[in-house]
């Protein structure tokens, strides 16, 4: 408890200081006979879900087994991402992949939007994901199964991790989520909440973004309200935020939404989980995965998890395919391509 005191006064402390300074229900069904899983229409999930017991045992069944990374797999598929999507040099927004005068499309852009001085200057030269290679990442989601996982020291043991939405970190819940993040997503919707024109809208957009220091923030600004969002970037450049705020490309987006529709997933939009497993993949030898379970009852035990393992606010119906992804990141793991952890990282 002083601990987490003791944190969250110097967490109160550095905003002052920067501010001086300027469940998801599834729809997924199990055939128990076969070694893969089929998806059933979304008008079945209700029917589904009123009794999970066996769809989870069978999960958890085949996650139990033994897992052993299988390189042929692993160099397999992380050379179908890199050619189809190239995430290492495009999935960031930058000067050598975006000039000063190009015009940002596509159709995951409202409409097309010119690259003028203003815009480009928040680009970096190059994509910092370029020529990176690290031996063991973690990619974190949001899920309820991190209540009371014991997974932070492990995430935290990771060369680089990868977490999703600006997800609290303290209060709690770092013994559970760990605190390390060098990129996080960040929805412009949450952009949306905590920024406006006043003072007091300043301060709740930094202290938002403080817990992840000097992280890069990944933003998909051109997709969405791209004057708000630019403002807001450039207020956390003007405040001296450490954090480094970088954009997604759209371009990037596009080719992976392509990529997974060919693989089943064929969703409005791919979630920020599965988009950021997929850049890990291109970047990272070893891939670990927290934090993805898209049923209401944890798979040890079955007690009543929430969506999320900080509130129980469900997402957008239609929106993104969760039971799909969850799929395909299960057959992943079975392929020894990425690990998926589910339950206590502590025994």
């Amino acid at each position: 408890m002083l601990k987490v005191q003791s944190e969250m006064r110097r967490f109160n402390v550095g905003i002052i200081l920067l501010l001086c300074a300027g469940t998801l229900l599834t729809t997924i069904f199990l055939q128990l006979e076969q070694e893969s899983f089929h998806t059933l229409p979304q008008n079945h999930i209700k029917s589904l879900c009123d009794d999970c017991k066996g769809i989870i045992e069978t999960v958890v069944k085949r996650h139990s087994k033994t897992w052993k990374k299988q390189e042929e797999n692993n160099q397999k598929f992380r050379q179908q991402l890199r050619s189809q999507c190239n995430g290492i040099d495009e999935a960031i927004i930058s000067r050598a992949n975006t000039p000063l005068g190009s015009v940002i499309s596509g159709p995951s852009v409202p409409r097309e939007y010119l690259v003028k001085s203003a815009a480009y200057q928040l680009f970096p030269d190059v994509s910092p994901l370029s020529n990176s290679s690290y031996n063991t990442c973690a990619v974190v989601g949001n899920g309820g199964i991190l209540q009371n996982s014991s997974c932070g020291k492990m995430i935290d043991s990771s060369d680089f991790v990868v977490r999703c939405n600006l997800p609290p970190l303290f209060g709690g819940w770092a013994e559970h989520v760990g605190v390390k993040s060098d990129l996080v997503t960040a929805n412009p919707t949450i952009f949306e909440k905590v920024y406006g024109t006043k003072p007091e809208h300043q301060r709740l957009l930094l202290e938002k973004v403080y817990p992840f220091k000097d992280a890069m923030i990944l933003i998909p600004a051109f997709s969405y309200q791209t004057n708000l969002v630019l403002r807001a970037v450039q207020t956390l450049k003007h405040f001296k935020s450490p954090t480094r705020p970088v954009f997604f490309n759209p371009k990037y987006m596009d080719k992976l939404k392509r990529f997974w529709s060919s693989r089943g997933v064929a969703a409005s939009r791919l979630s920020s989980g599965l988009m950021m497993v997929s850049m890990a993949l291109e970047v990272c030898k070893h891939v670990h995965v927290y934090g993805f379970w898209p049923f209401s009852k944890h798979p040890f035990g079955q007690h009543y998890l929430p969506h999320h393992y900080y509130d129980d606010v469900p997402p957008k119906a239609h929106f993104h395919k969760m039971p799909v992804e969850f799929e395909r990141l299960l057959e992943l793991h079975l392929q020894g391509v990425i690990q998926l952890h589910l339950g206590n990282c502590g025994t």
